[in-house]
């Protein structure tokens, strides 16, 4: 079977992110609605949404934008309430907000069978995870990902095509035979069909808004959409397999048409 560069992300691919940064922003909205009585919970969690997802463009995906994002939110609203900010109300929402790094991480279901029978395959695994490099080493160290990885990893600030393409010149990859397997659309499934690699859409259990995006790409390989982890290894090997068929169809039709050519050439 042909070797097979593959190309994981990591949050909401191989481990739980968003369900984190959920439950923190509803503790974030809740201590809120206790400061800001005239406020709910979604309107202040949409101010949030909104302040975080500004900052993107700016300081990439990096940790601190996160809990940032609910300071600003908290000056956001005292300005516009006429609240007096409190310093140590700020420093309690930084807090809050750096708590969503130190959860213990959590791999998705089959993450370690689906990476263990690629690379069992033979396969070439590597991995792209935005944020910034302590965060991501912490997740990747424990769950000891460098069994399957090695030292094939890359960290992006800012995850997007120049990222991809950058990895991709790096490990000199021929995209027929180079796959990107993540849930964002946004930073992994539209850079990858930009890039014409075969690409692997897994939705997360629960979308980060910043991810939502159409997709206006027209694929040039393999574009599969699928339920579950464990379905990786058998869709990318019969890809494999049906690629195979179809070239061998061609060599066998090509060479039964050259040979019918010097047949007639023998009556002329």
């Amino acid at each position: 079977m042909q070797k097979q560069n593959i190309i994981f992300n990591l949050d909401d691919t191989l481990v739980y992110c968003n369900r984190y940064f959920n439950h923190v922003r509803e503790m974030f909205a809740d201590q809120m609605t206790t400061w800001f009585s005239s406020l709910t919970k979604e309107e202040i969690k949409l101010k949030q949404l909104e302040i975080d997802l500004e900052s993107i463009n700016k300081y990439g995906l990096t940790s601190a934008r996160f809990p940032e994002s609910f300071v600003g939110t908290y000056n956001y609203l005292c300005e516009v309430t006429g609240k007096d900010k409190e310093k140590s109300e700020i420093e309690f929402l930084r807090e809050l907000g750096f708590k969503v790094f130190k959860i213990p991480v959590e791999p998705i279901p089959y993450m370690n069978e689906t990476l263990q029978r690629l690379k069992e395959a033979g396969h070439e695994l590597y991995l792209h995870t935005g944020g910034d490099e302590a965060n991501q080493r912490r997740k990747i160290t424990q769950l000891e990902l460098t069994t399957f990885f090695e030292h094939r990893i890359f960290i992006s600030e800012h995850k997007d095509r120049t990222a991809l393409s950058d990895i991709l010149k790096t490990i000199d990859a021929n995209p027929k035979i180079t796959w990107m397997i993540g849930d964002s659309l946004r930073t992994d499934i539209v850079p990858a069909l930009e890039m014409s690699i075969n690409t692997i859409y897994i939705p997360a259990e629960t979308e980060w808004k910043y991810n939502a995006v159409e997709v206006k790409v027209e694929p040039k390989g393999a574009f599969f959409t699928l339920n579950s982890l464990n379905e990786v290894p058998d869709a990318i090997h019969k890809h494999i397999l049906d690629e195979g068929r179809l070239s061998n169809n061609f060599s066998s039709n090509y060479d039964s048409h050259n040979r019918k050519g010097e047949e007639d050439n023998l009556y002329t």
